[in-house]
């Protein structure tokens, strides 16, 4: 019985000291900035999209986890100005055919696996949500001091956006948007 003791004790110590070796390192949402680009046939439009929360989870100095959700209602569009599309457009990737933020308000980025590559880069594979519907993304992640930086391609049709994709109409023309788009995602914590 004494032996029983004596292992939960160590059990619970040795459990105590992982719990607390995690860290968890939340954003700075105001610091932290998503930037997208989205191409077509005749070009391409930018813009950002604001974090809502997110942190980043350490043991030690080593990358262990991180989870973040995006307010998919801060869209805004960069390249064109106030009165010359840029309205227009962002009510337009607001909108239904686009990220219908109106009954999907928020995007969720959850980290599943991460494997080390050296020199502070991580590869992770996160299950990303967006429009209520998981699928996972596989990225590299940067880790600098109070920092992170990622870029990687969202294949949009995958969540049921599917407007103007060659993929699913015919005969769009110039009008055809590519399905991939481009996020380039820079933390601070």
């Amino acid at each position: 019985m004494k032996n029983l003791k004596t292992i939960a004790l160590a059990l619970l110590v040795v459990a105590g000291t992982i719990t607390t070796t995690a860290q968890n390192k939340k954003i700075n949402v105001e610091k932290s900035k998503i930037t997208w680009v989205g191409k077509k046939v005749t070009g391409q439009h930018d813009g950002t999209i604001s974090f809502n929360s997110g942190t980043l989870v350490f043991d030690g100095k080593k990358l262990k986890g991180g989870s973040f959700e995006v307010d998919m209602t801060s869209i805004t569009v960069k390249d064109l100005e106030a009165g010359k599309g840029k309205e227009k457009l962002e009510g337009h990737l607001k909108a239904d055919d686009f990220f219908g933020v109106d009954k999907f308000s928020t995007s969720i980025l959850e980290f599943k696996t991460i494997a080390s590559k050296g020199s502070d880069i991580y590869t992770v594979t996160a299950d990303l949500t967006i429009k209520g519907k998981t699928l996972p993304v596989t990225f590299d992640l940067a880790i600098g001091a109070g920092s992170a930086r990622t870029a990687f391609k969202v294949n949009r049709t995958k969540y049921g956006i599917q407007y103007g994709s060659g993929s699913f109409f015919d005969n769009l023309g110039d009008k055809a948007i590519n399905d991939d788009f481009e996020l380039t995602v820079s933390l601070a914590y």
